[in-house]
C-alpha cells in the first residue's frame, strides 16, 4: 500500500517527492553543466528553430498566450529586440531579411497572413 503525502505523491523519497521549486533547481543544474559550445542549439540554429516550432505546435492554439493576447506578444517582441545591440540585429542591418521573415510568419499563421 502506497503512502500518500499532502501533495498527492505516493513516495516520500526521491526526485518526484521533492517540491516543484527544488525539482526545477536541480533540473537547471544539468543544463548549466554543459559548456555553451557543446550545447546542440548553440551550434545548430536549424535544430533550435525546429524544436521551438514543435514546442509551439504541441500547445493548442486556444491555450497559447500570444495567440490570445496580441499586446503581450508585441511587448515580448519589443523586449527581445531591445536586448540585442543594434549592430547585432539582423533585421536592422538587412530590411529585406525582415520583410522576408514577416512574409513567412504571416503565411505560417492560421489566418493566412491576416491579423485579426
Amino acid at each position: 500500500m502506497a503512502i500518500t503525502t499532502h501533495e498527492g505523491r505516493t513516495s516520500q523519497r526521491g526526485f518526484a517527492s521533492m517540491d516543484t521549486d527544488r525539482q526545477r533547481q536541480i533540473a537547471s543544474m544539468g543544463g548549466k553543466s554543459v559548456p555553451d559550445e557543446k550545447r546542440s542549439f548553440s551550434q545548430n540554429r536549424t535544430l533550435a528553430a525546429e524544436a521551438g516550432r514543435k514546442g509551439g505546435q504541441s500547445v493548442p492554439g486556444a491555450k497559447r498566450s500570444f495567440s490570445k493576447n496580441r499586446a503581450l506578444a508585441a511587448q515580448a517582441g519589443r523586449k527581445g529586440g531591445q536586448s540585442v545591440p543594434d549592430e547585432k540585429r539582423s533585421f536592422s542591418q538587412h530590411p529585406e531579411l525582415a520583410a522576408e521573415a514577416g512574409r513567412k510568419g504571416g503565411h505560417s499563421s492560421h489566418g493566412g497572413g491576416h491579423l485579426s
